[in-house]
């Protein structure tokens, strides 16, 4: 990270919720509650999807998949926001924000991907009950899984190298409680008008696209469902969906507006409003 204009950044500082003075300490409680539900409800979910015979349909299976991503996405993130919290100088090696922003991207492109396999498998089996055993057999829930998390490896990976061969002199203050691309980026000295041109593509590729599929998914099971179910059957699939539907809109809503709005109109603490919904509250096993 030498540069011959300036001094090489060693460090940067993750200015987060700084601002917010002695109220610091009570969104650390906040968020330490947050966390340990996140967790314990979680693991939970993993528990009994292994050890329950009745508890080995698609739906399931890709339910303890997210539930396993939940807890490592949110364990690449709360845990430093925590310790910077009670802080007085949050710095973060270069290293340190490297490894996070990596497996921050990886855990959550592997999440976008997994929430549009499961409203696929949603819509497979009320659309389509006469070939849902196909469909969806073993395989292709392992497949769908397996490529979710490729996504997400190989958005971070190349995400996370492209930011961080440009040099960083100068000003070393991240406006954000995580090492995330946007924030760093704009920290670079060099030329980021393609790391800019990526993370929009990311954007358009990974959270747009699942999110206009899970859409059409459900458009499909409202229309198959107004049109043939009795109204307890209705009942039935509106109740199983809805949860589901409740995190996809907090999850995809919050993240789009946080990278697809304009730069100038983009706020600071706006972002770090948007981000905090989709890293540390939808995890939540009760909104599963």
């Amino acid at each position: 990270m030498d540069d011959a204009n300036g001094t090489a950044v060693t460090e940067f500082i993750l200015f987060g919720f700084s601002y917010l003075g002695a109220y610091q300490s009570a969104l650390f409680w906040g968020v330490l509650f947050v966390y340990l539900v996140t967790l314990l409800g979680n693991s939970l979910i993993i528990t009994l999807t292994l050890l329950d015979p009745a508890l080995t349909t698609p739906m399931y299976f890709f339910l303890r998949h997210l539930s396993m991503i939940e807890i490592l996405y949110t364990t690449t993130i709360v845990p430093r926001m925590l310790t910077d919290l009670l802080s007085s100088h949050p710095a973060i090696s270069p290293a340190s924000c490297f490894t996070q922003m990596y497996f921050f991207a990886l855990f959550g492109i592997a999440e976008c991907c997994l929430l549009t396999a499961m409203a696929y498998d949603r819509y497979a089996a009320i659309c389509q009950p006469l070939h849902y055993a196909m469909l969806m057999k073993r395989q292709v829930c392992v497949g769908m899984v397996s490529a979710s998390y490729l996504m997400g490896i190989i958005t971070g990976t190349t995400h996370s190298i492209f930011i961080f061969t440009l040099p960083f002199h100068g000003t070393n203050i991240v406006h954000h409680f995580l090492c995330d691309n946007l924030p760093v980026l704009r920290l670079a000295s060099g030329d980021t008008l393609w790391g800019e041109v990526g993370i929009l593509a990311l954007t358009l590729l990974f959270i747009m696209t699942p999110f206009a599929l899970i859409l059409f998914s459900y458009v499909r099971i409202l229309i198959t469902t107004l049109g043939v179910a009795s109204a307890q059957g209705r009942q039935k699939v509106f109740s199983t969906c809805s949860s589901h539907l409740l995190v996809v809109t907090l999850f995809f809503g919050t993240a789009t507006l946080a990278y697809m709005k304009p730069g100038a109109n983009a706020t600071q603490d706006t972002d770090q409003i948007l981000s905090f919904f989709y890293t540390v509250v939808t995890p939540i096993p009760c909104l599963v």
